[in-house]
């Protein structure tokens, strides 16, 4: 892999990143357990296998992969959390597992399915354990709190148990508490899962503004595309551990998904013609049709249906992203499995 050279710019910096852990193989029942006190087993799990990449200041960028595919592992060790088997991590111009005062109050990681925030204490309480923790100045922890609070909603939050808040309310507590410092880099893991669509909308919209106000980098994880395709221009993915693809939302559609999705109504059935001429059809139902198209094609087909079909309405645009991180993944998978049919062929 080609070496990636430090810019100025740099925020965020990573090369040949890996992460490996040796897993206990335990056989079931008591004969297992015996066996595992004389002789243990374990067998290797890549969590992060060799990945590098490199992210300016004030970028937003989506970080995806499928369930196990090393996200978490990846940024907990941006954060600090966790010591690389090898390879160089630099934030801020911080070694993160250093963990120096310095850089931690620089940073912040917000993970969905975790809380900070004391259960059976209003947030308040926790924010102000927090302004010692950071050692914030009442001055600013005033003025970051208000602004917090206005961009959140959180007045009528802040003094009742947590425990008594919703999911979604809870949520935009943690986040004001991971932020209160005014951090520059935030490592956001699934910030909005079990949310409802509104709420999602809502927590979306206040990453982007605090982004906007305060030029912070952003790391962000989810498995909610309507995220991604809100806040992100620029998407990492990775996938058992390996990076397989760092670049725009928009390429990676049109490299991967070469083709543009047609939605037609028509004013009227059609009389006998046939729709494969116009592309791969994916669903025609009464007088609606989707129908995929080569990019090349788009205007050429559309033009055809507009003057060959009673059309009432017509619509272009990209496959859902869904649809186009779901062909990475399943691409990936391929070429895992065409590597191990070619490792047994030369062990034969």
């Amino acid at each position: 892999m080609a070496r990636i050279e430090l810019s100025t710019n740099s925020v965020i910096f990573t090369q040949h990143l890996k992460k490996y852990y040796q897993v206990h193989d335990k056989e079931p029942g008591i004969t297992g357990s015996l066996r595992s006190f004389v002789h243990r087993k374990y067998h290797a799990v890549k969590a992060v296998d060799d990945i590098s990449f490199e992210i300016g200041a004030g970028e937003i960028v989506g970080f995806l992969g499928p369930n196990g595919a090393g996200k978490t592992t990846t940024l907990k060790i941006l954060s600090g959390l966790l010591y690389p088997t090898a390879g160089t991590v630099r934030v801020l111009g911080f070694t993160p597992q250093e963990r120096r005062p310095e850089y931690l109050r620089r940073m912040t990681l917000v993970m969905g399915q975790k809380q900070q925030l004391t259960w059976d204490l209003p947030a308040l309480e926790s924010f102000l354990v927090n302004q010692a923790i950071y050692e914030i100045s009442d001055a600013n922890y005033k003025k970051t709190l208000a602004e917090l609070s206005e961009l959140l909603d959180l007045a009528p939050l802040l003094k009742k148990q947590v425990r008594k808040l919703s999911l979604g309310e809870r949520m935009k507590c943690e986040l004001a508490a991971a932020l209160l410092h005014r951090p520059q880099v935030l490592f956001l893991d699934e910030p909005t899962i079990g949310l409802d669509v509104t709420m999602q909308t809502k927590i979306r919209q206040f990453i982007a503004e605090y982004n906007r106000r305060h030029g912070a980098t952003v790391i962000l994880t989810s498995h909610y595309m309507a995220d991604v395709t809100a806040l992100c221009k620029r998407v990492i993915v990775i996938d058992h551990g390996k990076l397989m693809y760092d670049g725009s939302l928009e390429e990676l559609s049109v490299r991967i998904a070469p083709h543009k999705l047609v939605r037609v109504e028509l004013a009227a059935p059609m009389n006998g013609h046939n729709l494969a001429e116009y592309g791969q059809v994916i669903k025609a139902k009464g007088q609606r049709i989707e129908l995929l198209v080569p990019r090349s094609k788009t205007s050429e087909t559309a033009s055809r249906i507009l003057n060959e079909l009673p059309v009432a309405d017509v619509t272009i645009e990209d496959p859902p992203i869904e649809d186009v991180i779901a062909r990475v993944f399943e691409q990936a998978a391929l070429a895992c499995k065409e590597a191990g049919e070619d490792d047994e062929d030369g062990d034969e």
